[in-house]
């Protein structure tokens, strides 16, 4: 009989099972939206704006690669990219290696 009153005092009584298992959920919902605009929102766009600069590069630019390499953009590829890092030093990288344009005033 002990059991028996033990199982029926943490069921309740019976009236708010659903609207409890839905009143649990709230945190977990709202912490997916806190995620959402703290940190899946802000890196779709920075994805956005990488794949923007990357189509829209050409020769003469200047960039930085995710290894720290310096250049110049001196041939485009479909897929890669000659950049001229010493006067008569060129590379072939791939182009999502690149990281960012530098400005002219950057040396």
């Amino acid at each position: 009989m002990g059991m028996a009153s033990i199982a029926w005092a943490q069921g309740g009584l019976g009236g708010g099972g659903a609207g409890g298992t839905l009143l649990s959920l709230v945190p977990f919902v709202l912490i997916f939206v806190i995620f959402y605009f703290l940190l899946i929102l802000p890196q779709q766009k920075r994805q956005k704006k990488l794949k923007a600069m990357l189509e829209a590069l050409k020769k003469g630019d200047k960039i930085v690669t995710s290894g720290g390499i310096w250049g110049t953009v001196t041939n485009l590829g479909k897929e890669t990219v000659t950049v001229q890092i010493a006067d008569n030093a060129k590379i072939k990288i791939q182009r999502e290696s690149i990281t960012r344009l530098r400005s002219d005033d950057e040396e």
